[in-house]
């Protein structure tokens, strides 16, 4: 470990050239990473007496020493300090929570006959076509299915369409034209194809679709057949709705042919807000909105949410716009421009007239978000800070771990790992925990004991563990906690009625409160009190139901089925693997699949799907 002297020395003797710097603490653990043009004067800057923020102070007292990198510009510090970041989740660099994968349309003209496809995380292949992303909310599965029925498009399966000898039921309701069996040819189909994709194309080919539809609808008309004309009427008006909303004459006026996102943020009082406005082919589809507390900031802000905005576009995985324009002036974005040119070929912009209207636009949604979370107290960080000083803690905390033990009638018992980062759920960092089943049943406590202890064997620990259970499962964590000379902040959720046998007390009004248990105080705090702390607390004691049940159900599932699973003859151990790998419905439930149904679903083997077959209905016919 080396003295403030000691590292202030360290850092004079940097090099005054571009690059990152990785902070440690006392377990060498990066707890803060950054850039700087000159990493000697930044570094430096940590270490003398200049005045720092308390959030910059707090973070050096923890630093016991730091590494460096150089680079060979300002820009490729941008790339380096976005993926340290994401190597090492460093405690005191913020983070924006953007863990979703947002859907595409996509069509793969490799196929014949080809269908639009709902997918998440597509993969770039030669032969695909892709429409998006579309943000949460845009309904854009809704536009597909109407597309797809108005149009007669194929929705099956490649392996389906291939197997099919007559038409499915979708035929004889008008709804597919049947290319399966030969009823379309290839050309028309792609002619329908192609005006269906219109839709996605802006909003001049959007509306010649919706003309198309008008046109069969008419059609109908005249044929007498009103029952499907009324259908496509329907149609018109949910994609003349999609249309009307996300439209707008300033996203017209730009460019209708390109993909556009554009950021701005809004500086308050106490936090930064920032929105992210998504446009495709001139339909403005929605936004993405990402907030933080001012006093977290450790590098300047502008330096800040040109990082983030990095970031942001560094997935391999996710298709990157056109444009991005973002609210700053265009001689700051030298860097910026450079760093992102790595993840894509897309044009940077920042203030000028032709943008002048989104960025205005984005900005306001920015300022109204932050003025509409705070009047309404939902800011996590509301929430957090009572937290904070509700268990005396020196500084906010930012990642809280809930767990729950899930076990029925002494079987199959297993628990789960709920993580919540800055107030909000971190699925990538969910865990599940296998337990052993023991004698004695259900044994809540040395279950609970069981998981803490090989959670704190795994180490890089949260701030706060929050336990679904009353004082005595609180009381267990904590001795757990001592005989490891582990210091940890711990609190319980429960109902008044299940505070178990502490000293508390409560009335038939409040019995159904949650609370939450505290160590070492006389009371429990009921959360009521505090609604963003009251979200987030029990937001993750839900999650952490949902998710341990989930493991629960399909462990106590396999574990059922295995067993008479053993007594079909001729299914095999490969066969059995097969049923168990894709097992998520009753023996009752598999009745109802055809030997062919159990072909398809499980990927079995003709025999095998007709050995299972005969097991389930006894000596019923297996044609």
């Amino acid at each position: 470990m080396r003295k403030p002297e000691e590292l202030l020395e360290k850092a004079q003797s940097l090099p005054q050239e571009a690059g990152c710097y990785l902070m440690k603490d006392k377990n060498s653990r990066v707890i803060y990473v950054g850039k700087a043009k000159k990493l000697k004067s930044r570094v430096t800057s940590y270490f003398n007496q200049s005045v720092k923020g308390l959030k910059t102070e707090y973070m050096v007292s923890h630093i016991h020493d730091f590494d460096f990198m150089i680079t060979r510009s300002d820009a490729e510090s941008f790339v380096l300090e976005n993926n340290l970041i994401k190597e090492h989740s460093p405690k005191y660099n913020i983070r924006l929570r953007d863990d979703k994968s947002y859907p595409y349309v996509q069509v793969n003209w490799n196929e014949p006959y080809p269908r639009l496809e709902y997918v998440r995380r597509p993969k770039k292949e030669k032969g695909k076509e892709l429409f998006g992303p579309y943000p949460t909310g845009s309904n854009i599965s809704m536009i597909m299915r109407v597309l797809t029925k108005s149009f007669g498009l194929r929705d099956c399966s490649l392996t389906e369409f291939k197997s099919r000898k007559t038409p499915c039921l979708l035929y004889q309701m008008k709804q597919c034209s049947a290319p399966c069996v030969g009823y379309r040819n290839q050309k028309d189909y792609e002619s329908d194809l192609s005006t269906a994709l219109g839709f996605f194309q802006g909003p001049i080919k959007a509306k010649r679709t919706i003309q198309k539809l008008h046109e069969k609808m008419h059609s109908y008309a005249e044929l007498e057949e009103y029952e499907m004309a009324g259908i496509i009427r329907d149609h018109i008006q949910l994609l003349d709705e999609f249309l009307q909303k996300s439209y707008d004459q300033k996203v017209e006026s730009i460019q209708n042919d390109k993909n556009i996102d554009v950021w701005s943020y809004w500086n308050g009082s106490e936090e930064v807000d920032i929105s992210v406005y998504m446009i495709r082919s001139g339909l403005l589809l929605g936004q993405k909105n990402f907030n933080f507390v001012k006093g977290e900031l450790i590098e300047d802000l502008e330096d800040e949410l040109l990082q983030k905005i990095v970031q942001y576009y560094s997935d391999p995985e996710e298709m990157n716009p056109d444009i991005v324009v973002m609210d700053f002036e265009e001689d700051h974005l030298g860097a910026v421009t450079e760093a992102l040119n790595t993840f894509g070929d897309m044009k940077i912009k920042g203030l000028n007239k032709k943008y002048w209207p989104l960025i205005e636009m984005c900005r306001k949604h920015a300022e109204e978000s932050q003025r509409i979370r705070i009047a309404n107290s939902e800011s996590v960080y509301l929430g957090l800070n009572k937290l904070k000083e509700l268990l005396n803690m020196r500084e906010r905390p930012r990642i809280l771990e809930c767990y729950d033990i899930a076990i029925w009638q002494g079987q199959s018992p297993t628990a789960s790992q709920i993580v919540f980062e800055e107030g909000k759920a971190n699925k990538r960092k969910y865990r599940h925990f296998h337990m052993e089943t023991r004698p004695e049943g259900n044994n809540d406590f040395a279950m609970m004991r069981e998981v803490i202890s090989r959670r704190i064997d795994n180490g890089d620990l949260p701030d706060v563990l929050v336990i679904d259970g009353g004082v005595a499962q609180v009381n267990t964590v904590m001795a757990v906690l001592k005989e490891l000379n582990v210091e940890l902040c711990v609190v319980g959720i429960a109902k008044s009625r299940d505070l178990s046998r502490g000293n508390y007390q409560s009335t038939e009004v409040d019995r159904t409160e949650e609370r939450l248990i505290i160590p070492g105080r006389a009371n429990p705090y009921i959360l009521t009190k505090c609604p963003p702390l009251f979200k987030i607390i029990v937001s993750m004691r839900d999650e952490a139901h949902r998710f341990s049940r989930r493991l629960h159900h399909k462990t106590e599932s396999k574990r059922v089925l295995s067993t008479w699973l053993d007594e079909v003859k001729g299914l095999g151990a490969e066969g059995k693997r097969k049923v168990l790998t894709q097992l998520s419905m009753t023996k009752d439930e598999l009745k109802e699949y055809t030997v062919n149904d159990l072909m398809n679903y499980f990927g079995l083997k003709n025999p095998q799907a007709k050995a299972l077959y005969t097991h389930l209905h006894g000596d019923e016919k297996t044609s």
